[in-house]
């Protein structure tokens, strides 16, 4: 399984515009979410070992931070006619199967996950209320086959301290994941 890290955009960094399908097809946009006090924005998909590996997890943050306010979206960018399991129809499977609280959004274009610089899935980017970038990085150090729990333990961490108006956390790793899967130009 090949490894890629998320590319660390810098902390500061303003939330890119998106409006983009959910799996029932309702246009979901980042100003619907003007009034929450941060932002979390995952990139995942439905067929990377590293997402499988933290799904249900996410799927807790979700469910868990549900009454703080917080919104939270999930986008998939893979190029579906390479990797059909990750194809919108698929999404919405998997959205059920795993129990996301939250929008399951689909980028057709690529264009949003080039815009936020995400790199690979899972790749997490939390903005604050001004919707600036706040944490990026891991949901936590385990991975597939490592032999560690999976907590949600940075990712938590730094929902906590957006939601206490603290400063944005001094440690911030990584995530590691799939590669996303780019459509090739023609």
């Amino acid at each position: 399984m090949a490894r890629m890290a998320s590319t660390m955009v810098a902390l500061g960094t303003p939330a890119p515009d998106f409006a983009l399908p959910d799996t029932d097809g309702k246009l979901v946009t980042r100003d619907a979410f003007a009034d929450a006090p941060a932002l979390l924005v995952l990139f995942l998909c439905n067929h990377c070992p590293f997402v499988k590996h933290v799904a249900a997890e996410l799927a807790a943050i979700g469910r868990d931070y549900r009454d703080s306010g917080v919104a939270i979206v999930a986008i998939n960018a893979n190029d579906p006619s390479a990797y059909p399991e990750d194809s919108p129809e698929r999404m919405k499977v998997e959205k059920e199967r795993v129990g996301y609280p939250f929008p399951y959004l689909f980028d057709a274009s690529q264009e949003v996950a080039r815009a936020f610089g995400a790199v690979c899935t899972p790749d997490v980017f939390l903005y604050d209320a001004d919707r600036r970038l706040y944490y990026r990085g891991q949901l936590d150090d385990s991975r597939p086959g490592n032999g560690l729990p999976v907590t949600g333990r940075d990712l938590r961490e730094a929902l906590d301290a957006a939601l206490n108006g603290l400063p944005e956390p001094e440690e911030q790793r990584p995530s590691i994941g799939c590669s996303i899967k780019w459509r090739s130009v023609s």
